[in-house]
């Protein structure tokens, strides 16, 4: 049953609101010395990117970190799966974003026959201790998955290609996958019966309507891990110290045009 849409003026002001406790939430993390990992899977066109996006928006890069690697080199290939990801972790007081993750094998890279029956199999074996090797050293982990329908996945891929602005969000793998679909079904269902765990579960995100996602997913991550507010007092400014420096003139220096004059 098809829920009622979120308004725009209600979703702005919910996500500011938010945004604002992600940045207590960061200072938190960087006090304690979290190492906080959060993982953003599902189809194409589901919505991770704009939750990412607004979830680091206003936060400190140095402390909230996106990861969204590229397909592996060729000595990528030849290491232990994992490897390339372990690399991107958390240290102490850091937040990573993973836009895909080391679930890419048992998702795009099974569905395309980029790995073998038996490499994709092994990792749905490791991959539960892999993850509970990680909550074990002290590292927050979340699974987000967004779930989103056949019917809107169609309307968003349609825009995209509509928009020449959003083309470059269309890459052949996005549109080979829309031609897999009962594929990558069957891939989905069979990573959550293998990796849904209690230690490491999957949350799944309502992504039909993109704005509610957000919203849920930030609501979600704020209220997993429990924060307290560090804000400092209200800054002021010190005064200037006297300007007795003369300095060159301004027309020696190099200015952009003013296109818009």
């Amino acid at each position: 049953m098809a829920t009622k849409r979120i308004t725009k003026t209600r979703y702005e002001q919910e996500l500011l609101r938010l945004q604002r406790e992600l940045v207590k939430l960061q200072e938190w993390v960087k006090q304690e010395g979290l190492k906080v990992c959060i993982l953003f899977e599902g189809r194409d066109a589901a919505g991770k990117g704009g939750s990412i996006k607004r979830i680091a928006e206003r936060t400190n890069p140095r402390i909230v970190r996106v990861v969204a690697l590229d397909k592996p080199t060729g000595r990528e290939k030849t290491q232990w799966y994992f490897q390339r990801y372990v690399a991107q972790l958390p240290a102490a007081g850091e937040i990573v974003l993973f836009d895909r993750s080391w679930y890419n094998r048992a998702g795009v890279e099974h569905v395309m026959g980029f790995c073998t029956d038996d490499e994709y199999w092994e990792f749905l074996r490791s991959c539960p201790d892999f993850e509970r090797m990680l909550i074990r050293s002290d590292i927050v982990l979340l699974k987000f998955w967004f779930s989103v329908s056949d019917d809107e996945q169609e309307r968003r891929f349609q825009s995209r290609i509509d928009d020449p602005s959003k083309r470059w969000k269309l890459s052949p793998m996005d549109l080979e996958s829309r031609a897999r679909w009962v594929d990558y079904s069957k891939a989905k269902d069979q990573m959550f019966a293998t990796t849904d765990t209690k230690a490491s579960p999957w949350w799944v995100v309502n992504a039909d309507d993109k704005r509610k996602a957000r919203l849920n997913c930030i609501q979600h991550i704020l209220s997993t891990i429990p924060y307290e507010d560090l804000t400092s007092a209200k800054l002021e400014l010190p005064d200037r110290q006297a300007d007795t420096y003369v300095r060159p003139p301004l027309d020696e220096q190099t200015y952009v045009k003013d296109y818009y004059s």
